[in-house]
């Protein structure tokens, strides 16, 4: 612990900023969910209409993340995430300001570029900062401000939807419109704060040293990784980024078999943290809740005991991924996670729903998925890359996230329609299995070592 004293103090003001972007990504995910019924009655809005409301944020996202890799080489980590700021800025004015909801839409799209920037950029940027020896935890934090961007997200709607019951009726202008008339305008308002502050702290924060090195500017890099990580690490990076020497990214590179066994873990964690079932508990969890007799007088504080469960059990990985390792969490939390998604099918086959098996079940599985499958994808994805090309590939293997995320919203109904709900959580808990296969098999253990070590060790593997 009082190592963790002696660490600089622009150590974590970056990661703090750069979390924000985290805070943000969870925050605007989240907050659709208090506002979609009260948008669809402001516009009348069909079916599809509610659809494409949700997921134009998503086609954002795949954009955002299909381009950052690309911007993020060629104009820095932190120039890309304030691109990022003012797009979250520019989505919570629009979806709170603009008349028409094909406008709106627009807004939407917006927000989500910016939400597919943040994603891929944040964790990037803090693995390349942080000194080995903490690195996990400080990647770890990404997770955990989108959780509590989640959590403030419920927060804020369930706030302001009891305001405007109890608003009094000479609210006027726009505040009236935002807090009593049209709610939902002040739900996307809320996010516009953090987005200005996140830009702000941007401002008085460095680029990343390594992406420095990257483009040969050894000086200016080498200082600022010093600060960041100490001398002497600072050193033993660039000793071993010289005997690898410079060399120039491309996708080809990715799929060379030097670099196939870190893209196929690459490809595969987020994936799996899509696949592993956790919207189908998010989604079913306050009915899950009800069936076992806990009075809730609203969804939205059934989504608050969810959101603070969530954020509490990430806590555990913040606390462990550098002391006991990703490797360890990753087998434990698969496994925990696959056993007791069985236990939750078990119950409703049996239709067992009134006793606290079932709700016991669901919170062992948000433990186990909020202290490995969520956070760790980021944390690996972040560090088993080459420096030259890990923009391209956290890029990649965040949007085979998105991707999936896509996927398995489609799925899941079918799957609830086709085989009913019990055996689509068994279904869930097959892919955790596979997972902590995967992990097993592919996943060596990188806890205290350098990222250029990391890469060393690739290297060698390989010939």
């Amino acid at each position: 612990m009082n190592q963790h004293r002696k660490l600089p103090k622009i150590l974590w003001l970056a990661c703090a900023v750069a979390a924000l972007g985290g805070f943000l990504f969870g925050f605007d995910m989240a907050v659709v969910s208090g506002i979609l019924p009260l948008i669809t009655k402001q516009f009348s809005l069909a079916a599809f209409q509610q659809g494409w409301f949700v997921s134009s944020a998503l086609v954002g996202c795949i954009a955002g993340v299909a381009m950052s890799g690309e911007l993020g080489d060629r104009f820095g980590r932190r120039r890309i995430l304030l691109l990022a700021a003012v797009l979250f800025m520019m989505s919570a004015l629009g979806c709170g300001l603009l008349p028409t909801f094909s406008s709106i839409i627009v807004a939407r799209i917006l927000g989500g570029v910016g939400v597919g920037i943040a994603s891929s950029m944040v964790p990037l940027y803090i693995s390349e900062i942080a000194p080995a020896k903490i690195r996990g935890r400080l990647v770890t934090y990404y997770q955990l401000a989108v959780t509590l961007g989640i959590l403030v997200a419920y927060l804020s709607n369930a706030f302001l939807v009891e305001t405007a019951l109890s608003t009094v009726d000479d609210a006027s202008g726009w505040l009236g419109v935002w807090f009593h008339e049209e709610v939902w305008r002040g739900m996307f308002i809320v996010g516009a704060l953090p987005a200005l502050v996140f830009w702000l702290g941007l401002l008085g924060i460095p680029e990343s040293p390594r992406w420095l090195l990257q483009k040969g500017q050894t000086g200016a890099g080498m200082a600022l990784l010093a600060r960041f990580v100490g001398e002497e690490e600072a050193t033993a990076d660039l000793e071993s980024r010289q005997r690898q020497g410079q060399r120039q990214s491309s996708y080809r590179e990715l799929f060379s078999s030097q670099l196939r066994k870190p893209l196929l873990l690459g490809l595969l964690l987020p994936f799996f943290s899509q696949f592993c079932g956790i919207n189908a508990i998010i989604y079913y969890g306050p009915s899950i809740l009800s069936t076992t007799g806990v009075s809730l007088s609203s969804s939205l504080q059934s989504q608050i005991i969810f959101g603070v469960a969530n954020l509490a059990f990430t806590l555990i990985a913040v606390w462990k991924v550098d002391k006991l390792g990703r490797r360890p969490l990753y087998l434990v939390g698969t496994l925990a996670a696959a056993l007791s998604l069985m236990v939750v099918g078990g119950c409703l086959y049996g239709e067992n729903t009134q006793g606290w098996l079932l709700l016991f079940s669901v919170i062992v599985f948000l433990a186990s998925f909020a202290f490995s499958i969520g956070p760790l994808k980021f944390v690996v994805a972040a560090e088993i890359f080459p420096s030259h090309i890990r923009a391209k590939a956290m890029a990649l293997s965040i949007m085979v996230m998105w991707v999936a995320d896509t996927v398995i919203g489609q799925l899941t109904p079918l799957l609830l329609e086709g085989i009913g709900t019990a055996f689509t959580f068994w279904f869930f808990a097959l892919w955790c299995m596979l997972a902590f296969v995967a992990v097993y098999r592919l996943l060596p253990e990188t806890k205290g070592k350098s990222l250029e070590d990391i890469e060393s060790e690739w290297l060698e593997k390989s010939k």
